[in-house]
């Protein structure tokens, strides 16, 4: 029997999103965006939660789900949504220079966006920590998420060399 959070790997992996260890099902997508958003929001286990920073850095477009992924959750896990969505929109802007994530969160959490995204990450880590309550070092999570969507892309462009030359 499958459990949820091997669900969620498939699910992220049927997305091309390999944040975690998996590999890619032998069928589409079975989640909804909606779905899929709040099962990695609610996961017990913070790998799956952490996984939305890359899942909104893939896919800009899911954005537009937030507002319904919010229905039925409860106050801590939609600040989960909220401060690693606003992670997403900054890491963007900080490694991409783009701006397809649009900053739906900020004034919400209290935060005054400056143009440089990594002060924002900085404001978002020390808001985050101020209303979670945990001393976790935030800036070192979001990174973390970076660091391995990096590669990822990286790989990316590697494979996708070795596949036309």
């Amino acid at each position: 029997m499958v459990t949820l959070e091997e669900q969620l790997v498939s699910e992220l992996w049927a997305r091309d999103v390999r944040f975690i260890l998996g590999t890619a099902p032998s069928h589409p997508p079975m989640l909804s965006p909606v779905d899929l958003i709040k099962g990695l929001a609610t996961s017990i286990e913070t790998r799956l939660q952490l996984s939305l920073i890359p899942l909104f850095l893939r896919h800009p477009e899911f954005s537009v789900h937030i507002e319904s992924a919010f229905k039925n959750l409860s106050l801590d896990r939609q600040l989960i949504l909220k401060c690693f969505y606003c992670a997403a929109v900054w890491l963007e802007r900080k490694y991409l220079s783009q701006k397809n994530l649009p900053d739906l969160f900020s004034k919400e959490l209290g935060l005054s966006p400056t143009p440089d995204p990594e002060k924002n990450l900085i404001l978002l880590a020390n808001r985050q920590r101020e209303l979670s309550g945990s001393r976790i070092n935030w800036i070192a999570t979001y990174q973390h998420a970076a660091d391995i969507w990096l590669k990822d892309l990286e790989l990316r462009k590697t494979n996708n060399g070795k596949r036309h030359s």
